[in-house]
This record gives structure tokens, C-alpha cells and sequence, in this order.
């Protein structure tokens, strides 16, 4: 009889790659999907430890569970625990301390040996912790076999970050940067198209500071995504996260020569300020982003930017939140995310002095993230009477409708044919609504599946 595998994923694109990644390594285990954990044989946290309070968070999840490993046992069977992920690698003694019922920790760096693992758990009982770096990389280990991913589909090509960023964890959870060779990305972009993906999303902890090995030497990220579009069935190609020192000009004439390239990049600043940034170790400052806008416009007239900010790093004067707001005004965003500052224990930041207050911070989150939404539901309104492409993902939830993306990566509804699954199609756009577009079909969609 197959086990079944239940994974709850937490935080960024990163991590679910990983989890669907993990699936594939227990797939020859036997291990099939469950919809719920309480079906499961095995449940797997996949963890993030960027957000606040993450590792309590991981920890009530873990007590959600043990009474269904309780259960379990008591009928005759097994149910396996494990963390993975971000927390695992930050917290992984204590995790195993806290909860001695959790099977095994394992590391962001070392799924690739979760076989291993569930067969030391499964044959000799106790509790498996495994958070090295090892010195191979995981994915050379990875099975080239894996389930199809769908219409739109992520693949990891760079790992980790050498940035160091004063308020950031990754740098001590993923480790330094690495990046797969460029003839193994493209292997497996090929699978998924050959599965039905039209859409890739390259992802990295700092993407654009990709440098794969290839035969004629080390490739960035634009001769990448070059490369890339040269494959049959590829309409769509995207990429996050990325970092405003590794847009360098390759990168930019992709934006400007390959079509495949979306118009939409996620390119973080987290503050206006010129002495945040430089508190925040961010190497450049409001001007050299503003600089990188404007190359990359220049490059791609319509292109748009989404973005992350913080509000209320240790030290953040009213002027220099000021600046915060400025900036935002000035480059004009599709759509960001902004956070109140949070310390993570073991970064630098954590120990700096001048903690802003909680109510300071609420209250500049409010007006920031008032500003953001306007700009949003602007960008949004401006696209009402436009016609886009949109890829078709999947049925909507009203018969004869489907949902798809925009080039913006917006959510667009439109009345339309089941065939157009997996198809680019032009849609005029009607409406603007709280978390997507509506529209119709403009003509007939000529385009079909490959």
C-alpha cells in the first residue's frame, strides 16, 4: 500500500520548490500526496524563518500534530515528523528539545538525503538532526525524475547569499552563494516544458547574482534567460528575488531583447534612506536604485516593479522614513510588500540600539502601506480597456470561467474554453477588482496548448 506524504509550506517561492523537490525524493519510497495531514504517513514542515514569531509558529503546528502521531501509534501505525527548512537549520536542537516527539530536522542544504533519513527514523527509531553544508550540492543529487509542476512552474538556480544584509537570516540558514550549472538549469526547464509548463520562474535567494558554470566559462543571469528562451514551448520566463548591485547590463538587454523576459520585476530596496540602507549593510543607496529604474526602463518602456520595505529599522528617524515615502512616490510600483522591522536573533541588526517603538512602527507601516495599495489599484485601473496576454492556469470558480496571469502578474478571470488551459490569449480587461482583473476574450484565442 502507498504511504502518503503531507507537506505544509511556509514562506517564500524558494521553499516550495523545495517541498515539491522533497516529494519527488520520497516518490521512490512510495510516498504519494495527501491532502491533509491527518491522512498522512508523513508530514514535513517546510519552514521559513523570515517572518515574525516563525519558530513559535512551527512549534504550535508541531503541537497541532502530536496528538495525530499519538493517534497513529495507538492504532498500529507510524507517523513520521519532520522539519525542514529555514527554522530547522536555525533552530534545530532546540526544535528536537522542545518537541523529542519530531522524527527528524533537516537542514535547507541537505534534503536531497531525506531517503536516507526516514530509513535511519523508520529502522533504528530516535530522532535524525542533519543541518551541515555539505560540500556537495544538493541538487546534484536531486532524482532527475519529478512530478509535473503545471502550467506555470518554479526552478531554483541559485542558492543562498553572500550579501549579508544586517537584519536578514539567509545568509546563515541557506549559506554562502551558489549557483547550478547552467546546462542543469536548462535540462531542467526542458522536463518541465516537456510536462506541460509554459511559465518559469527562476528563483534564488539573490537570483541575479547567478554565475553557473558552462563550457565557455561562468554565465549570468541575462545569457541565461537567453538561453532559455530558446526552448520550444517556453512563452514565459520570470525571476525573483533579486538585488539592486546585480543588475548589471546583460541582465538589462534581456529585458530589452527577449521577448519571452515578463515586463514585471520584484526589486527590492527596503528603505529610502541613504544611512537605513547603509545601517542595513545594503551596499547602495536610494540613488543608485533609482539609477537601476531607469536603466532598466529605458531598456523596457513598459516595464513594472514590485518591492520589499521595511519600516522602523533600529535607528529610523521621521526623516528618514520620510525618504522612504519619497522614493515610493517617485518610482511608482505595481505592487510591494512592507514589513514592520523584527529582530532575528543572531543578526546584527538585533543588537543595534535606538529600537523604534512598536506604535512608531505600526503607525509608518499604515501610512506606507496606504500609499503602496493606491498605487496598486492605480496600476491596476490604468489596465481597464487594455487588451493583455494572459497564460491560462486553471478553471475559475464560476462554470465556463478560467484564471490566468498577466504579463503584470496580475490575477485575470475571463469566460473562456478549457482548451485555452495552458494557452496565451488575448483578453480585454473590463474590470478592476480587489485582488485581480476581470475581462473577455478579444477575439478568438488562435493560440493552443503545445
Amino acid at each position: 500500500m502507498a504511504k502518503k506524504l503531507y507537506i505544509k509550506t511556509y514562506g517564500c517561492q524558494m521553499n516550495v520548490y523545495d517541498s515539491a523537490r522533497m516529494a519527488d525524493v520520497l516518490a521512490p519510497l512510495g510516498y504519494a500526496p495527501a491532502a491533509a495531514a491527518e491522512e498522512a504517513d508523513m508530514v514535513i514542515l517546510n519552514t521559513c524563518h523570515i517572518r515574525e514569531k516563525a519558530a513559535e509558529k512551527v512549534f504550535s503546528e508541531l503541537g497541532r500534530l502530536r496528538p495525530l502521531k499519538a493517534r497513529k501509534a495507538k492504532a498500529g501505525g507510524r507517523l513520521i515528523l519532520a522539519v525542514a527548512g529555514c527554522v530547522a537549520q536555525a533552530e534545530g536542537a532546540e526544535i528536537l528539545a522542545r518537541a523529542p516527539y519530531v522524527d527528524i530536522v533537516l537542514g535547507p542544504q541537505t534534503y536531497h538525503r531525506l531517503g536516507e533519513m526516514v530509513a535511519q527514523a523508520t529502522r533504528a527509531g530516535g530522532q535524525v538532526l542533519d543541518t551541515a553544508f555539505p560540500a556537495e550540492a544538493k541538487f546534484d543529487f536531486l532524482p532527475e525524475a519529478a512530478a509535473p509542476q503545471g502550467v506555470s512552474a518554479f526552478l531554483s538556480v541559485q542558492e543562498g547569499c553572500d550579501k549579508f544584509c544586517t537584519f536578514c537570516v539567509v545568509p546563515y540558514t541557506r549559506g554562502a552563494e551558489l549557483s547550478r550549472p547552467a546546462a542543469a538549469v536548462l535540462a531542467e526547464a526542458r522536463r518541465l516544458v516537456a510536462q506541460g509548463t509554459r511559465e518559469i520562474t527562476l528563483l534564488g535567494q539573490n537570483v541575479n547574482a547567478y554565475r553557473g558554470a558552462a563550457g565557455d566559462g561562468a554565465w549570468g543571469l541575462g545569457r541565461l534567460i537567453r538561453a532559455l528562451a530558446g526552448i520550444a514551448g517556453l512563452k514565459r520566463i520570470r525571476y525573483t528575488t533579486s538585488h539592486p548591485l546585480d543588475v548589471d547590463d546583460e541582465l538589462v538587454a534581456a529585458h530589452r531583447d527577449v521577448p519571452q523576459l515578463m515586463p514585471f520585476l520584484h526589486l527590492p530596496v527596503q528603505s529610502g534612506s541613504a544611512r537605513v540602507l547603509k545601517a542595513m549593510n545594503r551596499r547602495h543607496d536610494a540613488d543608485d536604485y533609482r539609477r537601476v529604474i531607469d536603466r532598466l526602463r529605458a531598456a523596457r518602456p513598459d516595464i513594472a516593479f514590485s518591492s520589499d520595505f521595511i519600516v522602523g529599522f533600529p535607528g529610523e528617524s521621521d526623516d528618514d522614513f520620510a525618504r522612504t515615502l519619497a522614493l515610493a512616490r517617485a518610482v511608482g510600483y505595481a505592487q510591494a510588500f512592507s514589513f514592520k522591522y523584527s529582530a532575528r536573533p543572531g543578526t546584527p541588526a538585533a543588537l543595534m540600539p535606538d529600537q523604534v517603538p512598536e506604535r512608531v512602527k505600526a503607525a509608518r507601516l499604515a501610512e506606507l502601506q496606504a500609499l503602496l495599495a493606491e498605487q496598486q489599484r492605480a496600476f491596476n485601473a490604468a489596465a481597464i480597456g487594455r487588451t493583455l496576454e494572459v497564460l491560462f492556469e486553471k478553471r475559475g470558480r464560476h462554470p465556463g470561467q478560467l484564471v490566468g496571469r498577466s504579463p503584470y502578474l496580475q490575477a485575470v478571470h475571463a469566460p473562456a474554453p478549457d482548451r485555452l488551459i495552458g494557452a496565451l490569449a488575448g483578453v480585454r480587461l473590463t474590470a478592476a477588482l480587489a485582488n485581480s482583473l476581470a475581462g473577455a476574450l478579444a477575439g478568438q484565442a488562435a493560440e493552443t496548448p503545445a
